[in-house]
Parts: C-alpha cells; sequence; structure tokens
C-alpha cells in the first residue's frame, strides 16, 4: 500500500478531508482535461461533476446552506483540483472567491445576496464579477468603463461588450461594472442573461483554452433598480480592494496546482526513463538531478509563501487591511516560479514534450497566463517598491 505523501500545510483533519475530496475529483476531471484543452469547448461535464460533488457550495455562508470553507481551506482545494485540470479550477475559482469575498465584506442588499447563495446551494447557479473590456483595457489600472448604465423609469439601460467573461457558457447571472452616465460614476450591476445578452464565442487562446472566456455583448439590457448593487465610491466598500484582495490568492493556487502536476509528472517519468549512453535511470544523471532540486526548491518556496500569508491573514483580522503587498507579492512570485518549474519539467523530458500529445505541453500553455491576470508584473513591483519608499519618508518625516 503507498505511503501517502505527508503535505505540511494540511492542519487538522477537516483540511485533510477537504484535500482527498479535491484529489478525487482532480483525478476524475484529468481523464478528459487534454480533450478540451484540443477542442476549446466548454467542459460542462466538469461542471456537472463539481455540482453533484457539492464544490459549487464551498464558499457559500452557513446561513444560506454553504459549507463556508475559509480562505486557506480554498486554496488547498483549488491548488488540487488545478492538477486536474487548471482550466477548470481556474474557471470554477471566480465564482469560489465571488462567494469568499462576498459574505465577508456584504456590499449588497442582504436579499440579493441572498437569493444568489441560494441559487448557487439549490441549483448549483454559478456567478462571477465580468469587469474587463477589449476597448478600454486593464480596468486595474485605473481607467473607466465603456459599458454605459443610463437611468430609465423603474431601473437602467445597459449596453457595452465585456470580455475575458470566465465561466460565459454556463453563467445564467453574473455582475458586471458600468459607467453611471447620469452620476459620473462606476456601479456594479447584476445582470440576468436574456435576448439582449450575447455570448461571442471569441476565446481561443494559447492556454486555459477551456475556461469559457468569451466576450459578452450587452445591448440595450434593461435592469430594474435594484440591479444596482453598489456605487464604487468612497461611500460605499469596494469589495475589489477590500481586505487586501487576500481573496485573490485564489489565482496563484491554481497555477501553483498546474507547476505541481508538472512535477509530479516528471518526478515519475525521471525514476522511469532508461538512458541507455548512461547506463541507468535519468534520475540518477547529475544534472537531471540539478534540474530536479531546482524545482523542489521553487515549488516548496511557493507553497510556504501562499499558505503563510492565508494563515498570518487568517489569523489577524484586526489587520485584513495591512496584507496588500503580501498578497501582490505573492501573487508574482508564484506565477513566475509556476513557469519556471514547468521549463525545467520540460527540459527534462526532452524534445519529446514539445509534443501537442505530450502532458507537459498542455500544463506548459496554461501556465503562461499567470501573469497576464491582474495586478500585472511591472504594477507589483510599482507597488511595493511604493510602499518600501512611503515607511522609509514617513519614517524621516517624523524624525524631522
Amino acid at each position: 500500500m503507498a505511503v501517502r505523501e505527508f503535505d505540511p500545510f494540511i492542519r487538522n483533519e477537516r483540511e485533510e478531508k477537504l484535500a482527498r475530496y479535491a484529489e478525487a475529483l482532480a483525478s476524475q476531471i484529468a481523464e478528459t482535461a487534454h480533450v478540451y484543452d484540443e477542442s476549446g469547448a466548454f467542459p460542462f461535464e466538469h461542471f456537472d461533476l463539481l455540482r453533484q460533488e457539492g464544490y459549487l457550495k464551498l464558499t457559500v455562508p452557513k446561513q444560506y446552506g454553504g459549507d463556508e470553507i475559509s480562505l486557506y481551506e480554498t486554496l488547498l482545494v483549488q491548488e488540487r483540483l488545478a492538477r486536474g485540470d487548471g482550466s477548470t479550477a481556474l474557471a470554477v475559482g471566480w465564482h469560489l472567491l465571488t462567494f469568499l469575498n462576498l459574505r465577508s465584506v456584504r456590499p449588497w442588499k442582504e436579499e440579493v445576496f441572498a437569493r444568489l447563495c441560494t441559487a448557487a446551494v439549490k441549483e448549483g447557479k454559478m456567478l462571477n464579477i465580468i469587469s474587463s473590456e477589449r476597448e478600454t483595457g486593464n480596468l486595474a489600472r485605473g481607467g473607466i468603463p465603456s459599458t454605459i448604465a443610463k437611468r430609465t423609469s423603474g431601473g437602467y439601460m445597459i449596453s457595452g461588450v465585456k470580455s475575458f467573461a470566465s465561466l460565459a457558457p454556463i453563467l445564467d447571472h453574473f455582475t458586471i461594472t458600468a459607467y453611471l452616465e447620469d452620476e459620473d460614476k462606476v456601479a456594479e450591476f447584476l445582470i440576468t442573461k436574456n435576448e439582449n445578452v450575447k455570448v461571442i464565442e471569441s476565446w481561443n487562446t494559447i492556454g486555459m483554452r477551456s475556461t469559457g472566456s468569451h466576450d459578452i455583448e450587452l445591448n440595450d439590457v434593461f435592469v430594474p433598480e435594484e440591479a444596482l448593487l453598489s456605487r464604487l465610491d468612497d461611500s460605499h466598500i469596494n469589495r475589489f480592494v477590500a481586505d487586501s484582495r487576500a481573496y485573490s490568492l485564489e489565482v496563484p493556487a491554481v497555477y501553483l496546482g498546474i507547476a505541481w502536476a508538472a512535477r509530479d509528472f516528471i518526478l515519475d517519468f525521471a525514476v522511469s526513463k532508461y538512458s541507455r549512453s548512461f547506463g541507468g535511470v535519468i534520475a540518477d544523471i547529475p544534472h537531471i538531478r540539478d534540474k530536479i532540486g531546482q524545482i523542489e526548491i521553487l515549488l516548496k518556496s511557493s507553497r510556504y509563501t501562499l499558505y503563510a500569508i492565508a494563515e498570518k491573514w487568517e489569523n489577524n483580522p484586526e489587520h485584513k487591511d495591512c496584507f496588500s503587498d503580501e498578497v501582490s507579492m505573492a501573487k508574482y512570485l508564484i506565477c513566475n516560479n509556476a513557469i519556471r518549474i514547468v521549463e525545467l519539467a520540460m527540459r527534462i523530458a526532452g524534445g519529446h514534450a514539445l509534443s501537442k500529445n505530450h502532458k507537459l505541453e498542455r500544463l506548459f500553455r496554461d501556465v503562461q497566463c499567470g501573469p497576464f491576470h491582474p495586478p500585472q508584473d511591472d504594477m507589483v513591483i510599482q507597488q511595493l517598491a511604493d510602499s518600501a519608499l512611503t515607511k522609509v519618508k514617513n519614517k524621516k518625516g517624523k524624525t524631522i
């Protein structure tokens, strides 16, 4: 009987059960991950499985029938699910982190939130925020949405085109950011699909090919007054930056899971692959062992970074707004380390890893997507530089 590998980040029996649960799901979706990667089709069967097994209610509050798992626990399950299929893990992750964020910040009217929670628990309805636009660029850099909300009798008429709308094929409702024309403000609205909401199948990328991140076109979509969920200004809680954006740690957890899958694959390959020229398995070749050692350093340091930050954040609730630098740093470090891990694995595997039917080729393409999630590398570097310099300037100012 195989001995289960010790994981220092599993702290108790509950986390052990969650880890095993996610691993079982990962092994099932892994069987067809390559099929959806090749076609670019949305993996509805994966989400049917996740719905049946209760994965879609993991972060929903207990008061509405969910499991209310913590941020730390979310990272544990997502890292493991991504070992089976990065695309599915990334896509479902937006749903998980949305409820994780909303249950903490509570920026909306409670009856609206309750209704969406109930839909997720009882019907498996998914939720995501669709914010990006091709025309405007990265709104995280301070842009104003080109999607316009115009006041009309009983509500608003909304028009615009959103991009990178992960889960688009499966969403019945989602939220967007739009420019409130008569108030000169940006607001978040709840959109329910109808004949004026069109999914444009534009997602055809090198990696994360089955996330269903298509464009969504809104053509004079009427929404009632209550669909305006919150105004993103100083008078309302901005859930997107609340709590140091710690909920976004779910994203690097996914890319770390992909890297972990590459690591496991190449270790098995190295101890099994016989080299005639060497006269033994390649795991005993010095330059192969060097690359494996580098992979271990990158993987272990990334995991320690991820879980240490999550644990510190959860254990210091009075300082949840003080971890912004650490959260951004983790995203930068882990996503870039993940790329390097897969690159090293491919160097060990050799030219065969470049083949379209090789698992590492898919993992290599998927992991390239990590740095493109906000905050991008340059933003993280600038943020940490600004933070460090501001602290020094403030300190000097106090001593003058």
